[in-house]
């Protein structure tokens, strides 16, 4: 077997093929760069146009339904698509180079869709009316991303989000095996990036009820994805002591 041939069998040995493979990775890759940088302006209510509180009001009971629908569909797209059963069978019509380019495509895809509909409810819960409290708690959703962001270069954040997949591609080079690591706060969390997530959407000075939704929901999908990590982790490496988050990256 040639090197072209492990790591894309649907790809011929073709360098316009692979050079567009590279490409959609490559857009696969910013797309995702403009969400996760839209997504925290609109949790945080800074910059972008369309924030968690601001759009077209309508009644709560329709709010939270669609609210509620739109990250279902996320959550859907987003755990279901990961599991090495749809792997499987998602790689025989697609080719294996760009399978984790295409994951991360339609995850960004959703979530734009999700900022695009969401439906705010205006109402305050709790705001923080002290100029020092309220500076505090926005500092720690700041730190929260910056664990996110840390997290996914101190494992391999090219590869967690496909463009490794596809520039290896490009150079007929096979991707390197799994391997088990624990950098840095991967040694005292078992998933940072799932932290640093739960940190900044819950640290907002001021709470509406769609921060709220938003916040609990992203809260229960991140636990329930942890379970479903934790098994395929298990599966690919053994019952170890401690994984590294998001290795499903790894094909």
């Amino acid at each position: 077997m040639t090197k072209t041939q492990a790591i894309g069998p649907a790809i011929p040995g073709n360098r316009l093929l692979r050079f567009t493979a590279f490409l959609f990775g490559s857009v696969a890759y910013l797309t995702f760069l403009f969400t996760i940088l839209y997504a925290i302006g609109f949790v945080s209510g800074l910059v972008v146009p369309k924030t968690i509180d601001t759009g077209a009001e309508s009644a709560i009971f329709e709010a939270i339904v669609v609210n509620l629908v739109l990250m279902s569909l996320f959550a859907i797209q987003y755990s279901g698509v990961a599991r090495k059963l749809f792997k499987h069978r998602w790689t025989q019509f697609i080719p294996k180079s760009v399978e984790r380019s295409t994951y991360v495509l339609c995850a960004s895809l959703t979530l734009l869709l999700l900022f695009w509909q969401w439906r705010p409810v205006p109402t305050v819960i709790w705001n923080a009316q002290e100029p020092e409290l309220a500076m505090m708690i926005a500092t720690m959703s700041f730190i929260g991303w910056v664990i996110v962001f840390t997290s996914s270069f101190l494992i391999s954040h090219f590869e967690l989000f496909g463009l490794h997949q596809v520039a290896s591609n490009l150079v007929g080079r096979e991707m390197p095996t799994p391997v088990f690591r624990t950098p840095f706060y991967y040694r005292f969390v078992r998933h940072p990036i799932y932290l640093g997530f739960i940190i900044a959407l819950w640290s907002a000075p001021t709470i509406r009820p769609g921060q709220l939704l938003f916040a609990t929901v992203t809260t229960a999908f991140i636990l329930i994805g942890i379970m479903l990590e934790e098994r395929d982790l298990v599966g690919m490496f053994g019952d170890g002591s401690t994984f590294r988050c998001c290795s499903h990256g790894a094909n």
